[in-house]
C-alpha cells in the first residue's frame, strides 16, 4: 500500500506543472495580444498626427500664397492708379499750358486789331448833325465837314496820331468862320481839322497821339450852337477836304 501514493503524487504534481506551464503560455499569448493592439493603436495614432500635420502646412502654405496672389494684385492696381493720376495730371498741365498759349495769343491778336484801329472818333458821344457837302445859306458853298452835336466844354481827341500844324483863333489861319481851331498833320499825308473849339490845349509843332485830348468843343465861330466840326483834308489848308465820314469808315471806324 505504501509504494503506491507516491505515485499518485507524482502523476498529480506533474499534471500540476502541466496546466501552470498552459496558463503561463496563455497569459503570455494575452499578454503579447495586448501589446500588439496597443502598438497598432500607437502607429494609426502617430500617422494620424502626421497627416494632421501635413495637411496643415499644406494649408498654410496655400494662405501664404493667397495672401502674396492678394498683395501683389494691390500693388499692380496701386501702380496702375499713380500712372492713370500722373497721365491725368499731365494732360491737365498740358491743356492749362495750351489754354494760356491761347489766351495769351487772343490778347496778342486784340492788341494788334487795336493797334491797327488807329483811327478814333474826335470825340465820343454825339449826334451826327450837318454833314459833308450839305448845301446852305449858314457856308459858303456847301458844308467842307461833318459836325458833331455836343455840349461845350466836350472833350474833343486827335483822331489820329501826328503833328499840330495850325492851333489858335480865327481858324487857326483858315478864317473867322471857323472860331478856334486846330489842324494836325498825320504820317499817311492826310490831315484832320477840329473847329468851333471854346478852348484849344496843344500848339503848333506839338506831337500828339490818337485819341489824346487837344481841345474842348465850342460855339465859336460861325456856328448855329455847340457842336464840333471836323474836317479830313489833304492839306493843311482850307478847300482840301474830303468825305470825313467815308474816310473813317475806311480806318474802321463807324460814326
Amino acid at each position: 500500500m505504501t509504494p503506491r501514493v507516491p505515485f499518485r503524487s507524482s502523476r498529480t504534481s506533474l499534471l500540476r506543472a502541466r496546466a501552470t506551464v498552459l496558463a503561463v503560455g496563455l497569459g503570455a499569448s494575452v499578454v503579447l495580444g495586448a501589446g500588439g493592439a496597443v502598438a497598432a493603436d500607437a502607429i494609426a495614432a502617430t500617422t494620424a498626427s502626421g497627416a494632421t500635420t501635413a495637411s496643415s502646412a499644406a494649408g498654410a502654405a496655400s494662405a501664404v500664397q493667397a495672401q502674396a496672389a492678394a498683395q501683389a494684385k494691390a500693388a499692380a492696381a496701386k501702380k496702375a492708379a499713380a500712372k492713370k493720376t500722373a497721365a491725368d495730371k499731365a494732360a491737365a498741365a498740358k491743356k492749362a499750358k495750351a489754354a494760356k498759349k491761347k489766351a495769351k495769343a487772343t490778347k496778342a491778336g486784340a492788341g494788334a486789331a487795336k493797334k491797327a484801329a488807329s483811327w478814333v472818333d474826335p470825340v465820343k458821344t454825339y449826334t451826327l448833325s450837318a454833314s459833308f457837302a450839305q448845301s446852305g445859306g449858314m457856308w459858303q458853298s456847301t458844308h467842307s465837314g461833318q459836325d458833331f452835336a455836343v455840349s461845350s466844354g466836350t472833350r474833343v481827341v486827335a483822331a489820329h496820331g501826328g503833328t499840330v500844324v495850325k492851333a489858335g483863333a480865327n481858324g487857326a489861319g483858315d478864317g473867322p468862320a471857323y472860331g478856334n481851331a486846330v489842324v494836325v498833320k498825320h504820317g499817311n499825308g492826310t490831315y484832320s481839322q477840329y473847329a468851333h473849339l471854346s478852348r484849344v490845349d496843344v500848339k503848333v509843332g506839338q506831337i500828339v497821339r490818337t485819341g489824346q485830348r487837344i481841345a474842348l468843343s465850342g460855339n465859336t465861330g460861325n456856328s448855329s450852337g455847340p457842336h464840333l466840326h471836323f474836317e479830313i483834308r489833304t492839306s493843311a489848308n482850307y478847300g482840301s477836304a474830303i468825305d470825313p465820314v467815308a474816310f473813317l469808315r475806311g480806318k474802321g471806324v463807324t460814326l
